[in-house]
């Protein structure tokens, strides 16, 4: 296969193998292509996420995400922290092992 460069990318490459990156201008390419492979796979791999999350949308899993949506979240997240903060916080039981998360009874 041929393949033609544009001067600016011939410049490229040379610098490249000039600063000692590349030993020969076939490297530079193969490792522009590896690099193209692995960016197309990463993109096929977000675009079958978005498709999955639109489909779990349809069969109704899912939050619908808007600014009362996120403030709520940010609400049940941080209470769930310190609720956490909180057992953390408390003296071990006397056989040694940690409160029980939403008791409030230490016996």
């Amino acid at each position: 296969m041929a393949v033609h460069l544009t001067e600016d990318q011939k410049a490229f490459i040379r610098q490249a193998i000039e600063a000692g990156r590349y030993r020969r201008e076939e490297d530079a390419i193969t490792e522009a292509l590896s690099l193209w492979e692995e960016r197309e796979r990463t993109r096929a791999e977000i675009l079958a996420a978005v498709d999955e999350a639109e489909a779990s949308l349809v069969r109704g899993e899912g939050r619908i995400i808007t600014q009362e949506s996120m403030r709520e979240l940010a609400h049940e997240v941080g209470q769930r922290g310190r609720t956490r903060i909180t057992i953390e916080r408390q003296p071990p039981l006397a056989d040694g092992a940690p409160p029980c998360p939403g008791s409030r009874s230490r016996a």
